[in-house]
């Protein structure tokens, strides 16, 4: 039983979704020219049968003239099944999105058009640039689209900033899309033929359907190049007949959610579309507003709804291939029907079969209801299974700064991502408040620092909000998790666990952060640890690979020193940063250090405390390495997971790597109330839910290692339908570290 609920990039499974269904699309509506009586009545008799939707359809045309999509070695051909489709889902889906690099990227095409227009102009005065790059519009006559020129509607399909933009401008937007593939096809040869067989495809044109809310219902890509062949007959006689197609497969299998419908009204953001539309869409029973979209504008909270579409856990396809139900005696794991599901129940080795795990993955469930116990006025609404992330960020203005980590949206090629950099904090800091990039788009989310140091621990959200003179429907718990966990740590549970070490007495304390990238994204966020433990001088060390290789050795100092606060990076730079309040005591400060590598490959002085975060031990080799280095210096050893599962496990890993385990899990009272996306599982998924200690080998190989808490022990349920009998003391006993999927 394997999940990567909770460690993958949220983008990749929306990525997936948007090439699984149009894949489906693609298939289904076969060659582009076919007859619309001959492939459509059929299909129009139905959906005029289905319930109406009372929301409004949006058709929108999205031309595209700057970026493309570049191919790898490892890929497929073409935007059609092979267009990284096969590395989104299968037996080890990637985890990040930069895992995807081999196989596809998005890049610029406007890297090099300089170049090329030089050359150009050289031999025909002509700037017009290859086939693949930005026509200007006011060289060719072409009408400038008043709001399709920005780079975020050249993003990869799906981008959720494409609906911000103002719908007004989309009577020129065929038009445009026309001229570029026009222009496209007026192309030298002798141009063509110096780009390398490698040059980007372009996608020339996106077909989108969404409700008035945001919801994606369809997606149609139009490209242009020599790969695939998806862009043949994608021409201007052709859009109609696409858009049509497009609208009625959204219609009998909408990709966001919900049943087949259609909608009450369409409107269409493009006039020569629409009129070419105006004799088809009523053939559905579907009202085509009187004209195109000129006016109407995306409301204020318009953004595109995190999508709720499932996929089954054993043959990945989505809940609009398939109807998905969960398991009927655990309820935790999707599946498309009785065969995957028996499938699942005799995997082999036993322990990985969902006869095993069914039991564990039940009382994991029951778990649901005390993880999404927390204070905040809007916990019915995070910890949700159908909580709709992209829009409460939308809705409170929390769209910058360090908010858009935790959203979908990714920066278009060639813009730099902040805070990555070299001291990235530094030159954002401009106003001189430590705070600045936990803030939203209206007022100050965080309140003045108290004048007086916390008289008592905290133990919950709660406590700690009174405090710090926040409201409980303050979103900001979703950042401090990180820094309010590692307090934790400190205040809690190393006393508890490792009394000896007299940690609430120390005047300093050097911890590394293991495995760190988006902690290190968030880095400014550690600040709050100076406000909670200002009696400490901190030092903390983020380790990892996945670190930006730029920040390697990278070290700056953050100072409470009187009424202000100064930020010394290690090249000499300072900048002087009031905090607004006088600090009683001495100097105290945060060091900030980054080390670009694996932790076992890390040189240097023992650390008082190590702390990782939403480990998953069993989804990188590097932790078969870095454990027993742990486990050789012997240092408290902190983790967090988002699941009971992780939790699991990691323990397995680490009896694997050093024959030692992990304490028994327990719920952390700081864990993000922001619950999870899952995909093929209904379990309970929250950033830093669960934390527990490693329970380190004894030294010279004597007695066995301390077991942690008991799994839950029940009978295995009887198999639906009866899976052949397994004992289960015939698995081998020294089986190697699994890779999650």
């Amino acid at each position: 039983m394997e999940f990567v609920s909770g460690y993958r990039d949220e983008f990749l499974d929306f990525a997936a979704l948007l090439f699984g269904w149009f894949r489906k699309f693609a298939t289904e509506r076969g060659a582009v020219g076919a007859s619309l009586e001959g492939r459509w009545r059929p299909l129009e008799t139905q959906i005029r049968r289905l319930p109406q939707d009372p929301a409004l359809w949006v058709l929108h045309v999205l031309p595209n003239r700057n970026v493309g999509i570049s191919l790898g070695q490892g890929a497929e051909p073409g935007p059609g099944s092979g267009l990284g489709a096969a590395q989104f889902l299968g037996d080890e889906p990637p985890l990040h999105l930069r895992d995807l690099s081999p196989y596809v990227s998005f890049v610029s095409l406007e890297e090099g058009e300089e170049a090329e227009e030089e050359e150009e102009e050289e031999e025909n005065g002509e700037g017009e640039g290859a086939g693949l790059e930005k026509v200007d519009p006011d060289k060719t006559g072409a009408p400038a689209p008043t709001s399709r020129d920005s780079p975020q509607e050249a993003n990869p399909p799906g981008r959720p900033e494409e609906p911000e933009q103002e719908a007004g401008g989309g009577s020129g937007g065929q038009d445009c899309c026309r001229e570029d593939k026009a222009e496209d096809e007026a192309v030298p040869e002798r141009r063509k033929g110096r780009r390398s067989e490698a040059a980007p495809l372009h996608l020339s044109c996106l077909l989108l359907v969404t409700d008035e809310h945001g919801t994606i219902l369809g997606i149609d890509l139009l490209m242009d190049g020599a790969q695939g062949s998806a862009g043949k007959g994608s021409g201007p006689e052709n859009l109609a007949p696409r858009a049509y197609a497009l609208l009625c497969h959204s219609m009998a299998c909408p990709m966001g959610s919900g049943d087949p419908r259609k909608p009450r009204q369409l409107t269409v953001g493009d006039a020569q579309l629409h009129r070419e539309l105006e004799s088809l869409v009523p053939r559905l029973g579907v009202k085509l507003a009187k004209t195109p979209m000129r006016t109407w504008g995306p409301r204020p909270g318009f953004t595109f709804a995190s999508l709720r579409a499932r996929t089954c856990h054993v043959c990945h396809r989505h809940s609009f291939e398939v109807k998905l139900t969960p398991c009927p005696q655990c309820s935790a794991v999707l599946y498309c029907g009785e065969s995957c599901l028996r499938a699942d129940w005799r995997r082999c080795p036993d322990d990985v079969s969902h006869r095993f795990w069914c039991p564990r993955l039940a009382a994991f469930m029951e778990r649901a209801g005390e993880l999404a116990t927390l204070p905040f006025t809007y916990a019915t609404e995070v910890t949700s299974e159908t909580f709709n992330k992209e829009a409460f960020l939308a809705s409170r203005g929390l769209t910058r700064g360090y908010w858009t980590q935790l959203s979908m949206l990714i920066p278009g090629p060639g813009t730099p991502r902040h805070p990555r950099g070299s001291t990235p904090s530094l030159s954002l800091l401009l106003s001189g408040d430590p705070y600045q990039l936990l803030q939203g788009d209206g007022p100050a989310l965080m309140p003045p620092v108290p004048p007086d140091p916390p008289r008592s621990l905290f133990g919950s959200w709660q406590d700690y909000y009174t405090w710090r003179g926040l409201g409980l429907d303050s979103p900001m718990a979703v950042l401090l998790t990180y820094p309010l966990t590692v307090y934790y740590v400190i205040t809690h549970l190393v006393p508890q666990s490792f009394p000896e070490l007299n940690i609430q007495n120390k005047q300093s304390l050097k911890i590394h952060v293991v495995e760190a990238g988006k902690e290190f994204d968030l880095v400014m966020v550690f600040w709050e640890l100076l406000v909670l433990l200002p009696h400490v001088a901190l030092e903390l060390q983020f380790v990892g690979d996945g670190l930006p290789p730029e920040s390697d050795q990278q070290h700056f100092t953050l100072q409470r020193d009187g009424p202000e606060v100064s930020v010394r990076p290690g090249s000499g730079v300072s900048g002087r940063l009031s905090s607004g309040t006088k600090e009683k005591g001495g100097r105290r400060d945060l060091q900030i250090k980054v080390s670009a590598r694996p932790y076992h490959l890390l040189q240097g002085p023992k650390p008082d405390l190590v702390i990782g975060f939403n480990s998953g031990f069993g989804l990188k080799d590097t932790w078969l390495s870095s454990l027993p280095r742990l486990q050789s210096l012997r240092v408290p050893a902190f983790f967090t997971e988002s699941s009971e599962y992780g939790c699991v496990m990691d323990d397995q890993t680490m009896a694997v790597a050093t024959g030692g385990g992990t304490s028994p899990p327990r719920p952390n009272p700081f864990r993000s109330p922001f619950r999870l996306r899952a995909a093929d599982n209904c379990m309970p998924w929250y950033c830093n839910a669960f934390i527990f200690h490693l329970v380190y080998k004894p030294p010279q190989g004597g007695g066995a290692r301390p077991a942690p808490g008991p799994a839950p022990q029940a009978p295995p349920p009887a198999a639906p339908p009866a899976p052949a009998r397994r004992r289960r003391g015939e698995k081998k006993p020294g089986r190697g570290a699994r890779r999650r999927r």
